[in-house]
């Protein structure tokens, strides 16, 4: 029990240095190229930010704790138990396992993202009492990745945990899956796009998500609920496309 809870404490220390050093880096790099958006001249303006970029810090650093736990636990059973399904001979797979594993984990996880994401937007008890945090950042920042109640926090934190029993995975894949979802997290919510036009107008916008097509969600809500790829959106009929308002030259 005493080995569980120091690995709990540890994933819960690497995900908020994770978190931090990621916001941190783009938050930093978008106030420089945006000031507008994360340095507003207008002092009521840059009072309000301030208090939202406390509330998102704040949110967030407890989300950080939450996902710490299942991730932990994980930790413990795959090094001290072997219990888990990551690997790290990469014998003990094709080497083509590697990039199929990823995508898998990032498709399961997108698919459950999307559709605890609209469920919590059409039903307004849910949303009040689990994603309404969230939605508290107009607009929202680098900082808001893991802005979110408690609940919510735990109806996703389990997900890459419980895979790690069931899809075998090698611990470099898993990294790499982490490093993604951080990416996309993050980037997602700078409110300015950090993709070229030609992008989001080409293959990669018309198939993955990014600051342009998330940050119209955060407008009209009842649309654009995916996280890494829009396919339940198309499929669904809630894809409503991007943010003019962000896209790049």
């Amino acid at each position: 029990m005493t080995a569980l809870i120091l690995s709990a404490l540890l994933m819960s220390l690497i995900v908020g240095v994770r978190y931090l050093a990621t916001s941190g880096f783009f938050a930093w790099t978008a106030r420089r190229i945006r000031p507008d958006i994360y340095a507003p001249a207008d002092e009521q303006k840059a009072a309000r930010l301030n208090r939202q970029i406390r509330r998102e810090i704040g949110w967030s650093l407890l989300s950080v704790a939450i996902y710490g736990i299942p991730a932990g636990i994980v930790a413990q059973l795959w090094q001290a138990h072997g219990l888990t399904r990551i690997y790290s001979d990469l014998s003990a797979m094709p080497l083509w396992w590697l990039p199929v594993s990823a995508f898998l984990y990032l498709a399961v996880h997108d698919t459950w993202f999307y559709w605890t994401h609209r469920a919590m937007h059409h039903w307004p008890a849910l949303f009040r009492t689990a994603h309404a945090v969230h939605h508290e950042s107009r607009p929202p920042t680098a900082w808001a990745a893991m802005s979110f109640h408690p609940w919510e926090a735990l109806s996703a934190a389990w997900l890459i945990p419980a895979l790690t029993f069931i899809i075998p995975i090698h611990h470099g894949a898993l990294l790499l899956v982490l490093l993604i979802a951080t990416f996309f997290g993050v980037t997602n919510h700078m409110g300015w796009e950090i993709f070229p036009r030609r992008w989001i107008n080409g293959w990669f916008g018309r198939h993955i998500i990014s600051a342009s097509h998330h940050h119209l969600h955060h407008g009209l809500y009842q649309s654009n609920y995916g996280l890494y790829f829009r396919f339940w959106d198309r499929l669904c009929g809630t894809d409503k496309g991007f943010s003019s308002d962000l896209l790049r030259p």
